[in-house]
């Protein structure tokens, strides 16, 4: 077993021995003096014995062998009698301890061979103060005004941030909610943050707006009621996925959206379709023709609107185009809502039974919608100690990231680092290990972090060199107490040949 690897030397790395048995950890700022048999604040390192340790094992996933995508019997193999093949296994930054104070190298940078390349693995718990999560949450429902504060028991961990196509987005966390205002701002934004990340349920209230329930992969909850469908599409697009299927079954469709409003006879859908103009027109600033915006105020009526009667949208109809008899649907851009109406002598929408065939089409807008759901990704920076327990040159490591040389993984789930300075990176929490999250009471979040680059390279940059020990050291001296799991399919190997020359 390597020197470095054994319980002792670990125990020196990450903490200082003081009188009665007591041991001083410095795994984070808040230094907790640890009695014998104790935790710290944290409950991620405690004292056994006098020696300070890592109260959750070191996480290792194990890659299977491929023939077809089962697991090969290790006596189908060339097995060296090692309970795990290092070719295929991958140490995390789960379990793995923190590289603070700053002199410190990693807890763990692992050597191994991939395809015949020597490459570095270098793992370490992250401890992070400018990190946030970013929500996407499938709805139309309007959940408040852009710019509005995020509150959770009171306090607000965020903000509401720009609508994409069919989601609301939110923005929780960031520096200045966990350490800019209250302490008990700090510790609800830290919790906020530790249990979307952890997938667990959440429930905000929006200021000026709703309440909404959010967990990453569920399907959020506004208001009480759980959201069912993300939309087809605005009215416009609605419009033109489905006019030809209308055609000959209505005189005239109105699709109701709190972003775009569709006027089939209007749209150049109806128009190629060669449909009499229906002279029905909505309220709201046209755009273009058949799409009109601001048809009603944003919330949680029909397409994300205020509105739970659609012909309130009606501004009027022309006697001169329309006809009594004329056939009317309305509908919204999820098909959750509709109405059919037909027009009467007084050129009045009339509710009447909706015809089968019309019916169809409202059921095939809910089919080609998808399921609504909560995304959650884990954004942070990885500065300071983190990147010098790499590098005693952190600014080559970063550079090399940038360039894509270096394959930075979280837990062994994919990161994307965003382009500029430093290392910002972001993950779905969802294709992360259980138990990938932590945090300290500064406050802070604590994630695992890995970056994965060919030993020429991390020799290059400044790397611990000296620090390097082979995966099967790391096997043989934590295989029997580490927590192993099978590698997710569905995330690349990480010491797959990157473009930049892995």
């Amino acid at each position: 077993m390597s020197d470095q690897l054994t319980k002792t030397a670990r125990s020196a790395r990450f903490g200082a021995a003081e009188g009665d048995g007591i041991v001083r950890c410095d795994a984070c700022p808040v230094l907790c003096r640890i009695r014998p048999g104790r935790a710290g604040a944290c409950s991620r390192y405690a004292n056994v014995e006098g020696e300070l340790v890592r109260t959750d094992p070191v996480l290792l996933l194990q890659r299977a062998v491929e023939e077809g995508r089962d697991l090969v019997a290790f006596a189908g193999a060339d097995w060296s009698g090692q309970p795990l093949d290092p070719s295929r296994t991958f140490v995390t930054g789960v379990g793995s301890g923190t590289t603070y104070p700053d002199y410190k190298p990693a807890p763990f940078i692992v050597g191994s061979q991939h395809e015949g390349v020597d490459t570095v693995t270098v793992v370490t718990e992250g401890i992070f103060s400018y990190c946030g999560v970013k929500l996407k949450i499938d709805t139309d429902r309007h959940l408040g005004p852009e710019t509005a504060a995020v509150m959770v028991d009171g306090e607000q961990v965020g903000h509401v941030t720009t609508a994409e196509y069919g989601s609301q987005m939110l923005s929780v966390g960031g520096v200045r909610h966990l350490t800019g205002g209250s302490k008990r701002e700090g510790n609800v934004t830290c919790d906020t943050l530790l249990k979307l990340c952890s997938g667990e349920a959440v429930t905000m209230h929006i200021a000026g707006g709703h309440e909404v329930v959010v967990q990453a992969n569920a399907a959020p909850i506004v208001d009480g009621k759980p959201e069912e469908r993300m939309r087809v599409g605005c009215g416009s697009a609605t419009i033109g996925i489905f006019a030809q299927q209308w055609h000959g079954h209505v005189d005239e469709v109105i699709v109701v959206d709190d972003h775009i409003t569709g006027v089939l006879t209007e749209h150049q859908a109806g128009k190629v379709l060669g449909m009499r103009p229906g002279g029905i027109r909505v309220r709201g600033r046209r755009s273009t023709p058949g799409r009109y915006f601001q048809v009603a105020q944003p919330g949680l009526g029909w397409g994300g609107t205020d509105i739970d009667d659609p012909l309130s949208i009606i501004q009027k109809i022309d006697a001169a185009t329309a006809w009594p008899g004329l056939r009317l649907l309305l509908t919204s851009t999820t098909g959750e809502d509709a109405l059919y109406c037909v027009l009467d002598e007084n050129l009045m929408p009339v509710p009447a039974a909706m015809p089968a065939a019309v019916r169809a089409v409202v059921e095939r807008i809910g089919e080609n919608c998808e399921p609504s759901l909560c995304s959650v990704l884990f954004m942070a920076g990885a500065g300071g100690s983190l990147r010098a327990g790499v590098s005693q040159n952190p600014v080559l490591l970063t550079r090399s990231v940038a360039r894509g040389e270096t394959r930075v993984t979280l837990g062994g789930a994919p990161a994307h680092v965003w382009a500029g300075g430093g290392i910002t990176v972001m993950a779905d929490v969802t294709r992360m290990p259980k138990g990938s999250f932590g945090s300290v009471p500064t406050p802070a979040i604590v994630a695992p972090i890995e970056f994965t680059l060919p030993r020429a390279l991390y020799q290059a940059i400044g790397g611990h060199a000296g620090e390097i020990v082979p995966m099967e050291a790391l096997i043989a001296a934590f295989a029997s107490e580490a927590r192993i799991e099978p590698w997710p399919e569905a995330n690349p190997w990480p010491t797959t040949p990157l473009p930049g020359g892995m």
